[in-house]
Formats: structure tokens, C-alpha cells, sequence
């Protein structure tokens, strides 16, 4: 009894440690230029396609409250709630990149190539926004 015990904890335990593999789950952004907690941007799986939604904003005094310089369907749309993050996958070639998507910044409009690093075991994410050769980094803290 105690050996199928240990067993079943080892087995939650690993199950767990496959969970936090993916980008799925809530995090925390850091601003790359300023270093502040900005929002909480919640990633959710569906049919292996990963796309995120702004659930909070973190800043007192937010400038904007509405994406005024997106040209597509979010245009003047509050940014929380706002879908930034679509149609990731994960890598074929590494376990740990999750690519092929976009991202928004709701700060100018612009939408980015994505590409998602795991780092530290699941506990942070690389976030890089790219066009060509130049791309910008953030850092997120899983918060769940």
C-alpha cells in the first residue's frame, strides 16, 4: 500500500512537471524597456494552437485603456480582455519553442511574429516579437 502510494505521488508529481513544459497557464509581463510589472496575460491550449488574453492590467495609471492604434478588428477595443498572442505551436524541433504565431503590442498597434521560449523549467518565458532579422525580448513569471 505505501509503495503504490508513493507511486501515485510520483506519477501527480511528473504529471505537474508536464504541465509547466507549455506556455499554457497565467503570467506575469515585464516591460523590457521600464522593468514594471505591466499585465497578466493568460495563455490557454486549444488543439494544440496556443493563443493569450490580457486578463489584467498592473499598471496604477495605464496610458492607454484602448488599443486606439490597432488597424485590424481590435481598433479602440479595451486591452484587457483583448486576444494579443495567436496561433502558436509548439516546435518539431525543440521541446521547449513554441512558434509560427503573432503578437500585438497594444502600445503601437503593431502586430509581430511570435516565438515562445520556456526557461527555468517552465517558471519563465521568453516572449520575442519579431520582423526579419530585429526582435525585441520579454521575459515572463508564471504566476499559475
Amino acid at each position: 500500500m505505501k509503495k503504490t502510494l508513493i507511486a501515485l505521488a510520483l506519477l501527480a508529481a511528473a504529471a505537474g512537471a508536464l504541465a509547466q513544459a507549455t506556455p499554457a497557464g497565467l503570467w506575469k509581463t515585464i516591460d523590457d524597456e521600464t522593468k514594471q510589472e505591466k499585465s497578466l496575460v493568460r495563455i490557454v491550449e486549444a488543439g494544440g494552437v496556443y493563443s493569450g488574453k490580457v486578463e489584467k492590467g498592473l499598471q496604477a495609471n495605464p496610458k492607454e485603456t484602448t488599443c486606439s492604434q490597432c488597424t485590424d478588428e481590435r481598433k479602440d477595443q479595451p486591452i484587457v480582455g483583448m486576444t494579443i498572442i495567436k496561433n502558436a505551436k509548439a516546435s518539431a524541433d525543440d521541446k521547449e519553442i513554441f512558434e509560427g504565431g503573432e503578437i500585438l503590442d497594444p502600445n503601437n498597434g503593431k502586430t509581430y511574429k511570435l516565438r515562445l521560449k520556456m526557461l527555468e523549467g517552465g517558471k519563465k518565458l521568453e516572449v520575442r516579437g519579431y520582423i526579419g532579422p530585429f526582435y525585441r525580448n520579454q521575459q515572463w513569471i508564471r504566476m499559475e
